[in-house]
């Protein structure tokens, strides 16, 4: 049997597909209008050849720290290596200020041990220091197993453990070093509606990109590319929106993934705003 229908059901039901149809174009266009619900947080991540990772931004400060502190004492890669391995045991590039008994730190050095006062172990750089000099102390360090090398720092309870962050140590060290180019990026959220968009600190940036490097000039394409990944792992901390460098640019956009080409990006200078 068919079914019939006046023509005011119809007329009722074209009415309300339409009023359906209209509801759900209006609320496309308003969404694509606003920001999404949820904001991502800040974050970071590494990008090289051999691998990928992802990091907290104040794991990446720390990496790109780590790295310029090498760079300043013209240490090989393989000291920054590993540097990350031990610090991705003792803390997992967390600046911890606190640990077993008085370890502190991002490598959880002791002060009872004569490594320094707790404040300076505490600052990164001191910390990272204080590494790098105890470690161009090992015999071969270079060349032996890298646990064997960071045990022999540390002195640890469990030296074997740092050969676990080895892959991750070596992805990491290629890419702060500078050794592979574009490979560190961030985002950090924007400041909230109605509040003014924070200032950035440039000249503060680079006092404290010196105090870590030394000499902040460019003499090679790779000490370039090191500070430029310091750079944009310091973003949010100095309120910085763009870093070019060589050809590319870094811009903190949640829509564009990794560095673009263009902008400000000379072989002579890292800019950062």
């Amino acid at each position: 049997m068919r079914l019939r229908f006046s023509r005011g059901v119809i007329t009722i039901a074209v009415i309300v597909l339409l009023l359906a149809v209209g509801i759900s174009v209006g609320l496309y266009h308003l969404l694509k209008k606003t920001q999404p619900l949820a904001i991502p947080e800040a974050h970071c991540s590494v990008k090289t050849p051999v691998g990928d990772r992802d990091l907290d931004i104040e794991q990446a400060q720390i990496s790109a720290t780590i790295a310029a502190v090498a760079e300043r004492r013209k240490l090989p890669e393989r000291a920054v290596v590993i540097a990350y391995a031990t610090a991705l045991q003792e803390s997992k590039l967390f600046n911890l200020d606190y640990g077993d008994r008085d370890s502190v730190g991002v490598f959880q050095q002791r002060q009872s041990q004569g490594w320094g006062k707790r404040k300076q172990l505490l600052d990164p750089v001191y910390a990272t220091n204080r590494f790098f000099a105890a470690l161009v102390k090992v015999k071969n360090y270079r060349k032996i197993p890298l646990e064997d090398a960071a045990q022999a720092v540390q002195r640890s309870a469990g030296g074997y453990a740092y050969a676990q962050h080895e892959e991750d140590a070596k992805i990491l060290a290629a890419a702060f070093t500078g050794r592979v180019p574009k490979a560190v990026h961030c985002w950090y959220p924007p400041p909230k509606t109605g509040t003014p968009a924070p200032q950035a600190k440039t000249a503060e940036a680079r006092r404290q990109l010196a105090r870590a490097l030394g000499d902040p000039s460019i003499s090679t394409r790779k000490r370039g590319w090191l500070i430029a990944a310091w750079s944009v792992a310091h973003a949010q901390k100095y309120g910085l929106k763009h870093v070019g460098f060589n050809g590319a640019t870094w811009t903190n956009d949640m829509n564009l993934e990794g560095w673009q080409s263009g902008g400000k990006a000379t072989d002579s200078k890292v800019d950062i705003s």
